[in-house]
């Protein structure tokens, strides 16, 4: 009992160095890439589905590029609960309380990708609201890319490149794309995060 509370004692306290990423933190996610952020505001698609506009925004202060993560549509999220590697989350813009969503519908500039788009309500939406957290490690953290796959469409939240004119012009593109090239990655960059659930300890 000693050796596995020492254990545990090591293996919690390096990771005090860097913040694991939780069920229920709010953060803003950058692309690797373009440097822009993840951004969603009350403008929809003027072809497409028509839903509300997701697009990357160059500037790090704006407060339509925060997003809160929740568990997969219909399943539980324990607040502070790190976010593995693999698993399925959802991502709730706090302005607007629509979900980060993708379809089959064509992009609206490049064409040849999917549109991304931010659905529903106070977070109820349906399957195409889930996203797989790719990365190579155990549990996202805040040093970590990953890769963020469409689980109904096994696309990649990605940029394509292209910039919008008006109403929202220097706003980047924002799509999901069959490949998981380097535009598919993206980092956690300004954010709360929720403590960790260190449960049973």
């Amino acid at each position: 009992m000693i050796a596995l509370a020492l254990a545990l004692t090591l293996f919690y306290g390096a990771l005090a160095d860097i913040d694991l990423i939780t069920c229920g933190s709010v953060l803003k996610l950058q692309n690797v890439q373009e440097k822009v952020r993840l951004h969603s505001h009350d403008v929809k698609y003027g072809s497409g589905s028509g839903q509300q506009s997701v697009t990357g925004m160059p500037n790090s202060d704006d407060v339509n590029s925060h997003w809160q993560i929740l568990g997969a549509n219909k399943e539980p999220c324990p607040r502070g609960e790190p976010i593995k590697c693999g698993s399925a989350i959802r991502f709730l813009h706090v302005t607007t309380q629509c979900l980060l969503h993708s379809h089959h519908f064509p992009s609206p500039l490049s064409k040849n990708n999917q549109e991304v788009s931010c659905f529903g309500k106070d977070a109820e939406g349906d399957s195409g609201d889930n996203w797989k957290v790719i990365c190579s490690d155990d549990y996202w953290t805040d040093d970590t890319e990953v890769k963020l796959k469409h689980m109904d469409t096994d696309y990649f939240l990605a940029t394509s490149g292209q910039q919008y004119s008006r109403p929202i012009s220097g706003q980047y593109e924002i799509v999901a794309t069959s490949s998981n090239g380097y535009n598919a990655a993206w980092k956690a960059a300004e954010g709360i995060y929720m403590q960790t659930r260190h449960d049973g300890l």
